[in-house]
């Protein structure tokens, strides 16, 4: 794949972008309010309830030997733009230092801050970086261990979540987990985008006529897919098809007109590409 001068511009310029949106949701939300949701910015938190520690500091003292040991041990680079957001996230973490608190209320500091930073994470992730910290951790954890990714990550986290618990109160241990839930649901917003359409599978034995009225009543294209029974191993023609949220109801009306007995099986369809949607 060949990028264009312009696609690797608007990649750092996301990196840089997504590091400055997450250290503002963590100066000022999440670390005021000592809410530690996951992360070297949870750790840094906690190191500076501790030990007053200066928390851009500390990322710096756990990011660059994090980074360099996921290059070392994983034998691989993880890229220029990576390092980029290893390195500046902590400088913006320093850098707002003197934004303060915009709320004392734990709870919304943990929701907004929650979002502030998974929207920040998005966009990282958008420009195919990384901010590295307790995912390259993570990564190398799955490596010793066979633990899946997902499963050292809700480790890391949790430790963390616990440790904040144990080192401030229970309340502010749930408080980070309120924290991390929001951030994670607020990435995959900014990864998929919120749906705007639905991939509707039709199993039914009038699939002539329901394809024709589709397309008739809604003008959208449909696709036989070769599908078998589970239980009578017979041999049936699934129809797919893809319409915006706004056509979802008339979908629905044109099958139970056609066949009411119709298996229908509803999914979110997150982007679509081609002829009558986006372009590629």
């Amino acid at each position: 794949m060949t990028y264009s001068t312009k696609d690797i511009i608007q990649e750092y310029f996301y990196v840089l972008l997504g590091a400055a949106i997450i250290a503002f949701g963590f100066n000022a939300f999440l670390f005021p309010n000592q809410v530690a949701s996951g992360g070297v910015s949870g750790i840094s938190t906690i190191l500076n309830g501790l030990f007053g520690w200066n928390a851009g500091v500390v990322q710096y003292a756990f990011n660059i030997p994090l980074f360099i040991a996921g290059v070392v041990v994983l034998g691989k680079s993880f890229g220029l733009k990576s390092f980029v957001g290893t390195v500046s996230l902590p400088f913006f973490v320093i850098l707002f230092d003197g934004v303060g608190a915009l709320t004392t209320n734990a709870l919304l500091a943990s929701l907004f801050g929650g979002i502030i930073v998974g929207l920040g994470i998005g966009f990282v992730f958008k420009g195919n970086a990384s901010t590295g910290g307790t995912d390259l951790l993570a990564q190398i954890i799955t490596k010793y261990t066979g633990l899946t990714l997902g499963t050292s990550v809700l480790l890391i986290d949790g430790l963390i979540a616990l440790s904040a618990a144990v080192v401030f109160d229970i309340e502010k241990g749930l408080y980070a987990l309120i924290g991390l839930y929001v951030t994670t649901k607020t990435i995959d917003l900014v990864q998929l985008g919120v749906s705007q359409s639905k991939m509707v599978y039709i199993i039914t034995n009038k699939q002539e006529i329901m394809r024709d009225t589709i397309y008739a009543e809604i003008d959208r294209g449909v696709t036989k897919v070769p599908a078998f029974g589970g239980y009578t191993g017979e041999q049936k023609l699934m129809l797919m098809v893809v319409v915006y949220q706004s056509e979802f109801t008339k979908l629905k009306q044109v099958i139970k007109t056609v066949d009411p007995e119709a298996f229908v099986i509803v999914s979110d369809a997150y982007e679509v590409l081609g002829k009558g949607f986006k372009r590629v």
